[in-house]
């Protein structure tokens, strides 16, 4: 499975958010698509076209299980994807921005 470690995604790099509602609510980060796993099949369009077309999808859930399998799913699309390596647990304690969608300080529930 390719991935990625949190500090070397750079800003403006395509982030897909696969955790579930409450996690998103709670806290994600900025710019980031969320798509929850439970969702995931069903929405696959919205990926599609929000996703650069010649760019690369980094997935990212709270720890990394979940985002692994929406990325090797992703890639037995054609997609280029990875997972982000520790998810938003690392992406948090790397000191990166996590935000509620009102854009206050949000957490990793």
């Amino acid at each position: 499975m390719p991935t990625v470690e949190v500090t070397d995604l750079k800003d403006g790099d395509f982030l897909l958010d696969v955790r579930e509602d409450d996690e998103w609510r709670a806290g994600h980060a900025e710019g980031a698509l969320h798509i929850p796993i439970s969702e995931f099949v069903a929405r696959y369009g919205e990926l599609t076209e929000a996703a650069p077309q010649d760019g690369r999808v980094h997935v990212i859930c709270r720890s990394g299980g979940r985002s692994a399998q929406v990325a090797m799913y992703l890639v037995q699309q054609g997609v280029d994807a990875v997972n982000v390596d520790g998810g938003m647990q690392v992406w948090a304690a790397a000191g990166r921005s996590v935000v509620t969608d009102e854009g206050q300080q949000g957490f990793v529930l």
